[in-house]
């Protein structure tokens, strides 16, 4: 049965495991769009690049994905813009504000929180119901940068253009982006268990329907889930997330292959499962 608006938000811990070959997941514009890395060799994609590609799904209202999940879920389009959208006006929003339109309005100032508020305007709403973390690679990195050629010359007298290093990539990593659902901040933001079914619904289309030339073959392989028994929490984030997060099998130090140099968990330890309500992964869509 689909949630609906009224539904209590259940405290929840997720965990992303997703798989990078030969591609850019998120560029770095301090180092000329190199992908993100941290001094010890490890990869970094940062939350606001994942919701950023869940909130263009979601506002692209003639899309597939917005048109199939909105279907399936009944969804009212009026109750699902994007507050993070090119176009916006400052005086509109402010005056939306004043009253419930804002809540109703849009999904991912229910859900994320409302950083246009950071600006300078009323402090209504600021901390989102759900909170993406870092994405760190299991292992060190490698990153490897071509040419980029066009077969006619932009410059007078050139017969055909290059990009020194323009294309820049990652051979194969495998990176965890933990997220986490908190009830606490619902009241406020307006969000309901509705607007975070409408996220985990979104999730798994996130990286195949926005492929670029930078990004072609990034794909979240387990998207973990795990409901608390209770709204305040009935077990360790961080042990839930060590117990998801994949080990590589050898050279721990050194860049990885292929996912197969992982072992890669499929399930909660019996002791942690015993402390949560359920566990699933949002990549089994059958």
């Amino acid at each position: 049965m689909s949630a609906t608006r009224n539904d209590p938000i259940v405290r929840a811990t997720g965990l992303l495991v997703i798989e990078v070959i030969n591609s850019n997941p998120n560029g770095d514009p301090d180092r000329e769009s190199d992908p993100r890395q941290r001094p010890d060799g490890k990869g970094e994609i940062s939350p606001v690049s994942f919701k950023r590609k869940v909130r263009d799904l979601i506002e692209n209202k003639d899309g597939d994905v917005w048109r199939e999940i909105s279907r399936s879920m009944g969804l009212d389009a009026a109750q699902f813009a994007i507050l993070e959208s090119r176009g916006r006006h400052r005086n509109v929003i402010e005056n939306e504000l004043k009253d419930d339109t804002f809540k109703n309005k849009y999904w991912d100032g229910r859900v994320f929180g409302n950083t246009f508020l950071e600006e300078g305007t009323a402090d209504t709403i600021r901390t989102g119901v759900v909170q993406f973390g870092l994405g760190l690679s299991v292992a060190p990195i490698d990153i490897s940068r071509h040419t980029n050629t066009n077969k006619s010359g932009v410059q007078e007298g050139k017969d055909r253009g290059m990009a020194p290093m323009g294309y820049r990539f990652v051979p194969h990593g495998v990176y965890v982006m933990p997220f986490f659902v908190n009830p606490s901040a619902a009241h406020k933001s307006g969000c309901t268990k509705q607007d975070i079914g409408l996220l985990l619904k979104v999730i798994p289309f996130a990286y195949p329907h926005t492929r670029s030339h930078a990004r072609p073959m990034v794909e979240v392989r387990h998207a973990w889930y795990i409901e608390h028994k209770n709204v305040l929490g009935s077990c360790s984030d961080f042990a839930l997330i060590a117990a998801l997060t994949p080990k590589k099998k050898q050279e721990q130090n050194t860049p990885s292959k292929a996912w197969e140099d992982y072992e890669v968990p499929t399930n909660l330890p019996d002791n942690l499962q015993a402390k949560v309500a359920s566990i699933r992964d949002l990549m089994d869509m059958s």
